[in-house]
């Protein structure tokens, strides 16, 4: 059962402040380990070890495929009990972990302590917007998501300066202590929170029903697939250029230092703004539009795709302009798309589908985006590789768009089924 017209359920938007600060240092807690990288390098490795710089990017290869893993089988988990257990078990377990990284003595143990961050944020991953998805009504639901998920552009960049910062000045070490009393704080207080299942099926005395029908019906879906397959491309996009943004601006000579920092904040503002506005605009669009989600993902993505591509060819500082509109449409389908998966799937099975979800764009996303980049920028150039991901964005576009035709016939099939 959803809730009923346009008012969430009771204890709604604690549960969205709650969950909002602890998708803020979870992606702290991930870039924090980038911006410390040399840092490690050099606490584990000598100074001429040709192989260092694989070794600690085995550190990111330990959580993303842990992550991967882990999330469909917590995920199936989190359909079955609490999901705020599972939420605040998670938060714990990763929060521990990030201080275990801090008291590091070998680098096997610092490897051992990112599978277990990787454990956990597979917990968070798949019940967090779940959660909220069954506390908001429909009408809202784009913009709850939007304003959970801009945690992603501005955790990432607390990341990387609180990583920095402390780092500087009291070692690599102090970073990681210093996140972990928060994240156990934030974890237990999930354990007073109710599963708004719970609330919606105490009339009717009994548990949400779930059968191996419902777990099907997901890949029956085709918006659900279709937008797997957006989202996919989407991620191959935003994880290949936050990875290899660095290499390309010193490919157009631009200061590491200074390129950087402009990068970064224009990865904040443009990424905030755009996530919020895209939920916003999406959710005052779907009385006129039943599509909206996609229309606005769509769209979003083909009007980025042109200033992506200019980007490539106006010479700096005019590039950041153009760098930036790129940036802000290329956020602008976050919260949409990722409502569109709430509202195709049934709330029984919901966390298996973001769970599922998870697996397929990072697998087939930003993992893959990282060495197929990479071999044709050592090809070719890095202006190869960049104009191969203005191809990608293209197509993440028209995904969205043709799976605008199934989009309001799914979610009509699961509002009937929860009403």
């Amino acid at each position: 059962m959803e809730p009923v017209g346009k008012r969430p359920l009771s204890g709604a938007q604690s549960a969205l402040f709650l969950l909002l600060a602890i998708n803020l240092f979870n992606y702290i807690d991930r870039q924090v380990l980038a911006a410390l990288e040399p840092d490690i390098r050099a606490s584990f490795f000598a100074p001429g070890d040709v192989n260092a710089m694989t070794k600690t990017g085995l550190l990111g290869d330990a959580f993303f495929v842990t992550y991967m893993i882990s999330a469909p089988i917590l995920g199936l988990l989190a359909d079955r009990i609490s999901r705020w257990l599972i939420v605040g078990s998670a938060v714990i377990l990763w929060s521990l972990a990030s201080g275990g990284s801090g008291l590091a003595a070998t680098f096997a143990i610092l490897f051992a302590t990112r599978i277990c961050v990787g454990i956990g944020e597979g917990g968070y991953g798949p019940a967090a917007p779940t959660i909220l998805a069954d506390l908001f009504p429909i009408e809202t639901r784009g913009r709850t998501m939007a304003i959970f998920y801009a945690a992603i552009p501005v955790g990432s960049a607390l990341g990387y300066v609180i990583g920095g910062l402390v780092g500087a000045h009291f070692g690599w070490r102090w970073a990681f202590y210093l996140v972990t009393p928060p994240g156990l704080l934030l974890g237990l207080l999930c354990f007073w929170q109710r599963d708004p299942r719970v609330a919606a099926h105490h009339l009717e005395q009994e548990s949400p029903r779930r059968s191996i029908r419902d777990y099907l019906r997901l890949f029956r879906t085709r918006s659900y697939v279709i937008n797997c397959v957006a989202q996919t491309l989407m991620t191959f996009v935003t994880g290949g250029l936050g990875f290899w943004a660095a290499a390309y601006l010193r490919y157009r000579n631009q200061s590491p230092d200074v390129g950087m920092t402009i990068f970064g904040l224009i990865t904040v503002v443009a990424g905030l703004v755009s996530t919020l506005l895209g939920g916003v605009i999406a959710d005052k669009l779907r009385s006129r539009f039943a599509g909206s989600y996609f229309w606005v993902s769509g769209i979003g993505m083909l009007i980025a795709c042109p200033f992506f591509i200019a980007t490539l060819y106006i010479p700096f500082p005019a590039a950041w302009i153009t760098m930036f509109l790129a940036i802000f449409f290329l956020f602008v389908n976050t919260g949409p798309s990722n409502t569109a998966l709430a509202n195709v799937s049934l709330p029984s099975v919901r966390a298996t589908a973001f769970a599922v979800n998870i697996l397929v764009i990072h697998a087939l996303g930003d993992v893959q985006a990282f060495w197929l980049l990479g071999y044709i920028g050592g090809h070719t150039n890095m202006h190869v590789a960049f104009l191969f991901v203005s191809g990608i964005i293209f197509l993440s576009g028209v995904a969205w768009l043709i799976g605008v035709k199934y989009l309001p016939v799914d979610t009509a099939a699961v509002e009937s089924r929860t009403c």
